[in-house]
């Protein structure tokens, strides 16, 4: 036995990315007894301004983004009770292909080992059960996704841990659902991976899906976190859902199990199957 509480480790790249995807199972864990620390990679330099002023656009001071994105970020931890708030504070890299990506500081042209030996300190610090980030492909492309995961993987290399380790995901049947509702509230849609997209297909077939959460009960905690990002709302369409939709939507969050020392079976509905 020891005195170790049981620790969820969560490593995104912006703020507003915790509430998205691990909203629900921070606030959830949280609630167990569960120590949560966030990891947020960049600071959110390329995000909207106020008033919705875009990166490059008359008006967008980045350094001011980035203070009041943390503001914001803050807000939401506290939101989610999330326990520790990490900030490795890299420059946002923008979408791929913009300027930004290769902008001195930027988190998409730092070094893999130098992001991943800060990054296994705190590993090191927080010693987790259980690691969750995105998958290779950072979800949907984004560099500083795909950073993310790169440097995740070869910190806990070089930190000498085997936590648990997931990658968020979501389930083909539930984009094909979130497409619908989208549409319903007059939102463009269109579906990732067909020939009107630029986007590529995302998530994976229900099958392949290794680990359903049940978050239902903590749906208007992710609801509220995500709405704390309220510089970003423009960008956040699940807000435009309302909370009730929202949670019966986004009531479950799914994952792919990628590392597991425990011999837990699967599929799982729970982070810590085999620890607890």
């Amino acid at each position: 036995m020891t005195d170790r509480p049981l620790t969820l480790m969560a490593v995104h790249a912006h703020p507003d990315d915790e509430a998205t995807g691990t909203g629900g199972v921070l606030a959830r864990y949280a609630a167990e007894g569960i120590r949560t620390v966030l990891v947020t990679c960049t600071d959110g330099a390329c995000g909207d301004g106020p008033g919705g002023v875009k990166p490059g656009e008359a008006g967008h001071d980045p350094a001011a983004v980035a203070a009041m994105r943390r503001q914001e970020l803050e807000a939401s931890c506290e939101v989610l009770k999330v326990s520790h708030l990490e900030m490795l504070d890299y420059g946002d890299s923008g979408m791929m292909g913009w300027a930004a990506n290769d902008a001195p500081g930027s988190f998409w042209t730092t070094p893999v080992d130098e992001a991943a030996a800060r990054l296994a300190d705190l590993v090191r610090k927080y010693r987790p059960d259980v690691v969750v980030t995105y998958d290779e492909n950072g979800f949907y492309g984004h560099p500083d996704h795909i950073q993310a995961n790169r440097i995740t993987s070869r910190a806990l290399e070089l930190a000498g841990t085997a936590p648990k380790v997931y990658w968020t995901t979501a389930p083909r049947s539930m984009m094909a659902r979130f497409g619908e509702v989208m549409r319903e509230l007059g939102g463009e849609w269109e579906e990732p991976g067909s020939e009107e997209s630029e986007m590529p297909e995302i998530g994976l077939p229900d099958e392949e899906i290794t680990t359903w959460v049940d978050t239902t009960g903590f749906g208007g905690q992710k609801f509220d976190a995500l709405a704390a990002h309220a510089s970003q709302g423009e960008n956040i369409f699940f807000l435009k859902m309302g909370k009730e939709k929202f949670t019966q939507l986004m009531g479950v969050e799914t994952f792919l199990r990628v590392h597991d020392t425990t011999g837990a079976e699967l599929p799982e509905n729970d982070l810590f199957a085999g620890l607890r």
